[in-house]
C-alpha cells in the first residue's frame, strides 16, 4: 500500500469522524477505527492482479481477504486464523468453558467465532503444549534468589470427572519463593509468582514430570521446604527424591486428625474443647511427644474409639519427624499449613475443569491442565 493509498482509505472515512466528533459519540468512534484497521490490513496484504485468488482468514479485524502469494495467507496448525487470533482464542479457552467463549470474545472484538473453533484451537496448543512437556528437559542452572531464601514446594490431589472412568485423580504440584508470599490480612495472604504442574495418572509419572522444575532447587538442602498431607506416597518421593530438604506435616491435618479423636472420645463439649486447645498449644510448641503421652493416657472401652485412637497414635508417630512446628515457624516464611495447594485446586483445576455438567476424555483433561499450568506460571519463579 502507498501512502497515498492510506491517505484515501483514511479521507474516505473523515465526514463521518468530524460528524462524531460533533457529537460526541465515542462509542460509534471505536466502531469506526476498528472498521479503518480492517479496511488498511486488508488493502495491504490482498491486492492481486485480476486472474490470482484469495483466500479468507479469521483475524481480531474480522474476516479479512489475503493475497494467495502473501506470506500471510498459509494456514497456522492448520488453521485459516491469524496467529493473534489464534493466541486469543485459545486465552479464552482456557479461562472459560467453550460455551461462553466466543461471547466474550465477539463482545470485546465485535468478531463472530464459533464454539467450535475455540474449542479446536484450544485443544490443538494444548495438545502441542503437552507434548514438548512430556519430553524430559535438561535441569535449568537454580535462578537467583535472596540470600538463604527458602522455596516451597506443595503437592496433593483432587479430582475430575472423565468420560471414561468417571472419577479420576489429578495430582497438583506448586512451588514458590520465600519472598513471593505477601500478608494482605491478619488471617489471609497472597502469593505473587508460582509455578504448577499437573498430571491425570499415575503419581510416578506426576513426581517425573514435577521434578523437572523442582530439580533446579536441590541445591538449597534444607531450604527447599515440602509442606504435605501425610499421604505415604508423597512421603516416601520427597525422602528418596530430595534427602536433604525440609518436610512438614501439614499443621491444618495434624489437627484435623485430633480433634476426629477427641469427637468419639469426649461426650462433653466443653471438656472437648479444652483439651483439643491445650494439645494445639503443645503441637504449636514442638512437644509432640507429650501430646502423644496425653493421648496414650486416655482409656476407653469402646471399641470405635480404641479405633480411632490406634489411628491417631499411628498418624503422629509416623509423622513426628515432621511436627517440629516451633522450627519450622522459624524458616523462611514461617508457613506450616497447605492452604496455598488447596487454593491451587481452586484457581487451576475447579474454575475451569469442574463447572455444571463438565465431563472430561482423559487426554483433553490433560491438555487442558498442562494449558491452565503453563499459562498460570507464565510469570513463575523469578
Amino acid at each position: 500500500m502507498t501512502k497515498q493509498e492510506f491517505l484515501t482509505l483514511c479521507e474516505s472515512r473523515y465526514p463521518e469522524i468530524v460528524k462524531l466528533d460533533e457529537i460526541k459519540n465515542f462509542y460509534e468512534f471505536e466502531k469506526i477505527m476498528h472498521e479503518l484497521s480492517r479496511t488498511v490490513l486488508e488493502s495491504t496484504i490482498s491486492q492481486v492482479p485480476a486472474d490470482r485468488r484469495k483466500k479468507k482468514t479469521l483475524s481480531r479485524f474480522g474476516k479479512i481477504e489475503i493475497a494467495n502469494a502473501h506470506g500471510f495467507s498459509e494456514p497456522l496448525n492448520g488453521y485459516q486464523i491469524s496467529p493473534y487470533m489464534q493466541e486469543l482464542m485459545t486465552y479464552a479457552g482456557q479461562l472459560e468453558c467453550y460455551g461462553g467463549c466466543n461471547e466474550v470474545l465477539s463482545k470485546f472484538l465485535c468478531v463472530e467465532v464459533s464454539v467450535m473453533q475455540v474449542h479446536r484451537v484450544t485443544n490443538t496448543y494444548a495438545n502441542l503444549l503437552e507434548q514438548e512437556v512430556a519430553i524430559e528437559a535438561p535441569c535449568q542452572e537454580i535462578e537467583e534468589l535472596k540470600p538463604n531464601e527458602s522455596v516451597y514446594a506443595m503437592t496433593d490431589g483432587s479430582m475430575i470427572l472423565t468420560r471414561q472412568d468417571g472419577w479420576n485423580e489429578t495430582k497438583l504440584g506448586r512451588i514458590f519463593k520465600e519472598s513471593d508470599c505477601m500478608e494482605v490480612g491478619r488471617e489471609r495472604g497472597w502469593i505473587r509468582h508460582s509455578v504448577y504442574e499437573a498430571y491425570l495418572g499415575d503419581s510416578r509419572k506426576f513426581t517425573h514430570r514435577f521434578e523437572q522444575k523442582l530439580d533446579v532447587y536441590r541445591p538449597l538442602k534444607e531450604r527447599l521446604i515440602f509442606i504435605t498431607d501425610g499421604a505415604v506416597w508423597i512421603k516416601n518421593w520427597i525422602t528418596d527424591a530430595y534427602p536433604g530438604a525440609t518436610q512438614i506435616l501439614d499443621w491444618f491435618h495434624a489437627i484435623e486428625h485430633l480433634c476426629e479423636f477427641a469427637k468419639e472420645f469426649f461426650g462433653e463439649q466443653n471438656q472437648r474443647c479444652r483439651w483439643i486447645e491445650s494439645q494445639k498449644e503443645l503441637l504449636y510448641n514442638s512437644k509432640i511427644e507429650q501430646v502423644i503421652a496425653n493421648i496414650t493416657q486416655l482409656l476407653t472401652k469402646k471399641a470405635t474409639v480404641k479405633n480411632a485412637k490406634k489411628n491417631l497414635l499411628q498418624y503422629y508417630q509416623s509423622n513426628k519427624e515432621r511436627m517440629d512446628y516451633k522450627k519450622y515457624r522459624s524458616m523462611g516464611a514461617g508457613l506450616i499449613g497447605s492452604g496455598a495447594i488447596e487454593s491451587a485446586h481452586r484457581t487451576v483445576i475447579q474454575k475451569r475443569m469442574k463447572l455444571s455438567g463438565q465431563r472430561w476424555t482423559k487426554k483433553r483433561a490433560q491438555n487442558m491442565l498442562t494449558l491452565r499450568c503453563v499459562r498460570l506460571s507464565e510469570n513463575g519463579i523469578k
